[in-house]
């Protein structure tokens, strides 16, 4: 059996320039961390005691013969990919799905990194998240951009540059006291809805051409959030940048973001929050904002009704947890 542990990412800024239609003529960035919210997933293979020949449990519970009537599209389609038969996968997660916090990419990461343990294999950080995007992007015709699968698999606080052809992960060289200090003033809240991020992504996709200057100042935005977080500039500031990027990223599509968010928000901001944003493609989700300590208090009152999460960032991406070999001969199952 291999149990992987997969950290969730919260992006800051670039969002929307990860997207293939735009960096591949543009190039693009983004500042993104990874947080101590995790996915674990198990896989062994499965007895062949059964009727059934692979077993699935997340939100729901999948039996099946054959590879090919696996419901779980990134399930079925990585098996495939990988060749892997006669598996028992289990999925457990820290945070909901269809939250804004790349959950669906730290799963596809964590289950090839277990898929080549069981084989016996060695994967480094560059090709998982390769892997990844190509499963989620290709195999499963999913829209999107690319910056999830990445960060999910290097860990924590980085930019990550996209060209056609590749990225590159650099890490954000900061103090550990200057990066504390981010992380102090920085909140999360659960607003309570869930949405499909592929509708919304979709349409961003449709969205790249007519606008260019919004995501090229977006992508801009990032090299000024940089220089922030790496000389002697107020830290603050890093929060106003927050706001300004939101705003700009409501004007991609209109889908994003809708009244009972943007209600939110404004009492964010009346309450002392100097900025923030919904975390991935938008509509809803996990909000995060910017918040200085004296402030926190307030905030916290004025967003009574949703939930509040404390977290810290962490550094290791993907890792294999526990590791125990099996020994699988796929011709016995034919005896």
């Amino acid at each position: 059996m291999i149990i992987t542990k997969t950290p969730f990412r919260m992006s800051f800024f670039g969002g929307g320039t990860d997207f293939p239609g735009y960096y591949k003529e543009h190039g693009g960035a983004v500042i993104s961390t990874t947080f101590d919210k995790y996915c674990m997933v198990s896989v062994g293979h499965l007895p062949r005691f059964f009727e059934y020949s692979n077993q699935l449990t997340y939100s729901k519970i999948e039996r099946t013969k054959t590879v090919d009537e696996i419901e779980h599209p990134a399930v079925r389609n990585a098996m495939k990919y990988l060749d892997m038969h006669e598996l028992r996968i289990d999925y457990e997660a820290d945070l909901p799905a269809r939250s804004g916090l790349g959950t669906s990419s730290s799963f596809a990461v964590g289950m090839l990194n277990a898929f080549y343990a069981l084989k016996g294999k060695y994967v480094d950080k560059h090709r998982l998240a390769e892997e990844a995007i190509y499963l989620e992007r290709t195999l499963c015709n999913e829209s999107g951009g690319v910056q999830d699968q990445i960060a999910a698999a290097y860990g924590g606080l980085n930019r990550i540059d996209f060209y056609d052809g590749g990225f590159n992960v650099s890490p954000i060289v900061i103090s550990s006291k200057r990066k504390k200090m981010l992380n102090e003033n920085l909140m999360l809240f659960f607003t309570g809805f869930a949405r499909f991020s592929g509708e919304i992504a979709a349409a961003q996709e449709k969205s790249i051409k007519e606008k260019q200057a919004e995501l090229k100042e977006m992508q801009n935005l990032v090299n000024e959030a940089e220089k922030v977080l790496v000389t002697e500039t107020a830290l603050n500031e890093f929060g106003r940048m927050l706001d300004y990027t939101w705003k700009l990223k409501r004007g991609i599509t209109s889908i994003i973001s809708n009244d009972s968010i943007d209600e939110m928000y404004k009492k964010a901001i009346e309450a002392g929050a100097l900025g923030g944003k919904l975390l991935g493609a938008g509509g809803g989700g996990f909000i995060l904002l910017y918040v200085e300590r004296d402030k926190q208090p307030f905030v916290r009152k004025a967003l009574n009704n949703l939930l509040y999460i404390p977290f810290e960032f962490e550094n290791e991406g993907t890792k294999i947890i526990y590791y125990q070999a099996e020994e699988f001969n796929p011709e016995e199952a034919n005896d």
